[in-house]
């Protein structure tokens, strides 16, 4: 079993999330608030009214929780790769496109029971469009939440420990097939980057594959990540207006057209090349060090049960 790469993946996107987080708060906002009609009038309607402070809304908690995230994802890929890798032909195969798209799609998978919870907290937080210094004015509304822990306590308190996993569906639907482009993607640039002769890229090529493929896994994700957003939204701050799933892309397509599931797209692309950029670099760096360290880092005789 690879460890480096749970240890790594932990890292990196704990680092991606730091970068890329005001752009997602804007994203969720335009996703799932009428009031905000494109990137540019949601970042300064947020920023005057909330401070920069709003664009950071619930960040504490997805640190911890995409730190997880990415190292399943990682670390669940890199162990499918290997598995595939000796099923065909022993270790030291190269593994064929179709079986790193297929442990792409296992690694993002085996996300959604770590990533719902935190995924759904971020979500309410940052659509809370009250500024906690409202308080010290006259006549205006307060913020439900108080933070990222009182927000998983009221949820469960009001909806239950599975309105933790509201989304769910939508959320292994955008991870799946995003994870598994994703990582295709990197594999094919960084074969494409590799100088002859050498075993990988320079790090400019790892750095621009990274941002690349970012770009296409949100491209496949960005339809269900709207959905999601919905469906997590739902009932939070008004009535219920979705019976599911499939009644919430039905409803949303008639009132809204097809167009609104690529509402976000523009700026999911724009945040994901930075990130990505800083999670494969960040990645790479550290299990590039963690391999080569004492056995007692990534034992050798450790075997799938």
């Amino acid at each position: 079993m690879h460890i480096a790469d749970f240890a790594a993946g932990s890292i990196g996107g704990a680092c991606g999330v730091a970068v890329g987080y005001p752009l997602d708060t804007v994203k969720v906002r335009i996703q799932t608030q009428k009031q905000f009609s494109g990137i540019w009038q949601c970042f300064i309607t947020t920023l005057s009214k909330e401070g920069v402070h709003g664009f950071f809304k619930g960040m504490s908690l997805p640190v911890t929780t995409v730190s997880m995230t990415s190292s399943v994802v990682f670390g669940t890929y890199r162990n499918c790769r290997q598995c595939l890798s000796q099923l065909r032909g022993g270790p030291g195969t190269p593994n064929t496109k179709p079986e790193i798209f297929l442990s792409g799609l296992a690694g993002g998978v085996a996300t959604v029971t770590v990533m719902s919870p935190g995924d759904i907290v971020k979500v309410r937080l940052q659509c809370q469009t009250e500024s906690m210094r409202a308080r010290k004015g006259v006549n205006l509304p307060k913020p439900k939440y108080r933070g990222p822990v009182h927000c998983l306590l009221t949820i469960v308190r009001e909806e239950g420990v599975l309105g933790l996993y509201r989304g769910a569906l939508p959320l292994m639907l955008r991870d799946g097939p995003s994870y598994a482009t994703y990582f295709l993607t990197y594999s094919t640039l960084c074969e494409w980057f590799t100088p002859t002769g050498k075993k990988g890229p320079e790090w400019t090529g790892v750095m621009l594959a990274g941002g690349v493929a970012g770009m296409t896994g949100w491209t496949v994700g960005t339809p269900m990540d709207v959905i999601k957003a919905r469906l997590q939204m739902d009932g939070a701050r008004d009535i219920k207006r979705y019976k599911g799933f499939v009644h919430c892309i039905t409803e949303t397509v008639r009132v809204e057209g097809s167009g609104v599931f690529f509402r976000s797209l523009g700026i999911n692309c724009l945040r994901a090349f930075p990130v990505n950029m800083v999670v494969f670099a960040t990645y790479e760096l550290l299990v590039g060090f963690l391999r080569t360290q004492p056995d007692a880092i990534e034992p050798p005789t450790l075997e799938f049960e």
